[in-house]
């Protein structure tokens, strides 16, 4: 293979790995399992024009421009959809509620085509073993089951027994795998002399060595190195 051919080999996959990679970001932030129907063989089509496109002897642009409408369609479809309801439950369908008040509602299976042992299996990973502990069990678009459990069966919450509970809000991460989080600092107003007294209390020689630091939610600072055999886990109260 000559040197020109590596280069085209090397500029067609970036090229092709560039258009993927935005093509992803138009379709927003969903899991696999989240996907719809449609947007599932969106992401198929796009898998295997990308794999023709990754060929050397077609063209380049010409085997991008698919992809390229591709991305056009979905945007304009996904726009279209927050618009128009029925438009919207066409491409994404709509959730269906598959067990009422611990009754299975067959006829909603079978137009599904779910059966017995997929609602039996998803119910075993939501932690139920009987339908009868079921007050609601929606098939919802992507093919996930959410379960409603009945009052009896629900585990017993602090407002149950109408116990008061402090605010939680989110932790903060401020060293992730070896790099300070600067903005993450500045947001909460620390330091970077404090993130690194904190550190050196801990025997921990820089940031590089740390996996993970970060604000627990009551406050407290959670240290974890990459070496834990060395160093382990370590916590102390925020001063």
């Amino acid at each position: 293979m000559s040197m020109s051919m590596y280069i085209r080999v090397i500029v067609r996959t970036t090229a092709v790995y560039l258009s993927l990679l935005i093509l992803v970001r138009i379709m927003g932030k969903r899991e696999i399992g989240q996907l719809s129907p449609f947007d599932l063989v969106v992401a198929i089509l796009m898998g295997e024009l990308a794999a023709f496109a990754l060929e050397v002897e077609s063209d380049l642009l010409e085997t991008l421009l698919p992809l390229a409408l591709i991305g056009l369609f979905e945007l304009l479809l996904s726009f279209a959809s927050l618009k128009n309801h029925t438009l919207r439950r066409l491409i994404t369908g709509s959730p269906t509620v598959v067990i009422k008040n611990g009754r299975i509602l067959y006829r909603s299976l079978k137009k599904n085509r779910y059966n017995i042992s997929d609602l039996l299996s998803q119910l075993r990973e939501k932690d139920v073993f009987s339908p009868s502990e079921v007050e609601y069990a929606v098939l919802e678009p992507s093919g996930r089951l959410s379960v409603l459990r009945k009052s009896q069966q629900r585990a017993v919450t602090p407002s149950d027994l109408g116990l008061e509970t402090e605010y939680e809000g989110l932790a903060y991460p401020l060293i992730c795998d070896g790099v300070v989080q600067e903005e993450t600092l500045e947001k909460l107003s620390l330091s970077r002399e404090w993130l690194d007294e904190q550190l050196r209390q801990r025997k921990i020689g820089a940031a590089q060595d740390v996996a993970l630091a970060l604000i627990e939610t009551d406050g407290s600072l959670y240290v974890s190195t990459k070496d834990a055999e060395d160093h382990g886990t370590s916590a102390g109260l925020v001063p």
